[in-house]
């Protein structure tokens, strides 16, 4: 059985900006169905812990995770080091080196932004847009167009000694919403019954019912890597999200 008690998180509370776009508005209403399954993952077995034992830098990881599923499926897979992300953590979630009262983790949002202007490893962003993170169709498009896609789980203290992360009916206090606390991911696998995603160096199962009680954040990332290689669907208006971003930007 898995334990991950020791384990850190570092989703902190949702931001939301009123500018940020909806993907749902660039793909098709008469895009196919998205594939029945997919899997970016290519067959990596070590994705690294990126010191997410050690400090509440998910939020970061989880962009280092995709660059590494992009990598994979583009020239070979790329691996931030780990001092980029910890300088990453600190300047866009404030965390001072050797400082635990300063690893308090980091807001999706502001990752994503800060990421998208800096860049991480040498990686960029070109920008984000939102699915509804409890539209599965939406959110199967997005892995299956993007390479995966970046989520937010308010984690129940069930989750920490779960092989697969599953909702525990009748679990008492240890159930309720939010428990243990919030946690970003990436996601670049699923199938009819179930979503992968990548934490504390290795996949993770979850099941549709654990995402739907526990999903409350989702951001698709249109990675430079990822675009420039496999480029964009018919049913996918690149073009005019690029136009937008750069009208409200």
């Amino acid at each position: 059985m898995a334990d991950h008690s020791a384990m850190k998180l570092g989703r902190k509370a949702i931001h939301s900006d009123p500018r940020t776009l909806s993907i749902a508005d660039y793909i098709a209403p008469t895009a196919p169905a998205p594939p029945a399954a997919c899997d970016w993952t290519n067959g990596i077995t070590g994705w690294g812990m990126m010191m997410n034992d050690q400090i509440s830098n998910c939020t970061v990881v989880g962009a280092a995770h995709a660059i590494q599923v992009w990598s994979a499926n583009n020239a070979g897979v790329f691996t931030v080091r780990d001092t980029d992300i910890a300088t990453a953590y600190q300047k866009w979630g404030g965390y001072v080196l050797g400082n635990p009262i300063t690893d308090t983790g980091g807001i999706e949002l502001q990752v994503l932004n800060g990421w998208r202007q800096e860049g991480l490893g040498g990686h960029k962003l070109l920008a984000f847009a939102d699915p509804h993170y409890l539209d599965l169709t939406q959110i199967r498009h997005c892995i299956a167009i993007f390479g995966g896609v970046y989520v937010g789980f308010a984690l129940p203290l069930t989750s920490q000694f779960q092989d697969v992360w599953d909702v525990v009916p009748n679990a008492g206090p240890n159930a309720v919403k939010g428990s243990w606390g919030g946690h970003c991911v990436f996601v670049p696998k699923y199938d009819q019954n179930s979503f992968t995603c990548i934490t504390w160096g290795a996949l993770k199962t979850v099941t549709l019912p654990f995402w739907n009680a526990y999903c409350d954040e989702a951001h698709a990332l249109l990675g430079e890597d990822w675009l420039n290689t496999k480029g964009s669907p018919s049913h996918y208006d690149h073009d005019q999200l690029l136009a937008d971003l750069a009208a409200i930007t």
